[in-house]
């Protein structure tokens, strides 16, 4: 992986690109992004790319809502809600067409002008509660 550190504005604006469209092309080709809440990492810019498409088009017809982020050196962090609708299987629960809002944060290491790693924590109990029987 890489290590050169990038600037604060430097890291603001690799950020700022990747989260306007979760643009893979922003995302170094042997990143690494940790799903925290299940314990899958998901290694590449292809399986990343996938684990997006899943979550924001597949099990869910959504879109990250920016809370806050505070950028440092070669790090930032993201707080954010995951709006939308349930519309396919996520977390063992098939569709409901409920409307979810899941809390999110994302902590991402940045070099050489490209996402390197992620962590993310996704509230998956928050979903669960969203999407229990009536």
């Amino acid at each position: 992986m890489s290590t050169q550190t990038q600037t604060i504005d430097e890291t603001q604006q690799v950020l700022e690109a990747y989260a306007a469209t979760h643009d893979t092309a922003m995302i170094a080709e042997d990143a690494v992004f940790h799903d925290v809440a299940s314990g899958q990492d998901y290694i590449g810019r292809e399986a990343i790319a996938g684990m997006l498409h899943y979550v924001y088009h597949v099990a869910f017809e959504a879109q990250a809502e920016d809370v806050r982020t505070v950028v440092g050196e070669g790090a930032a962090a993201l707080e954010a809600v995951v709006v939308g609708t349930h519309i396919g299987e996520f977390a063992g629960v098939p569709a409901t067409g409920k409307q979810v809002r899941i809390p999110l944060a994302v902590t991402y290491r940045i070099a050489d002008g490209l996402v390197q790693e992620a962590n993310v924590y996704l509230l998956v109990a928050s979903f669960l509660q969203q999407v229990a029987g009536d």
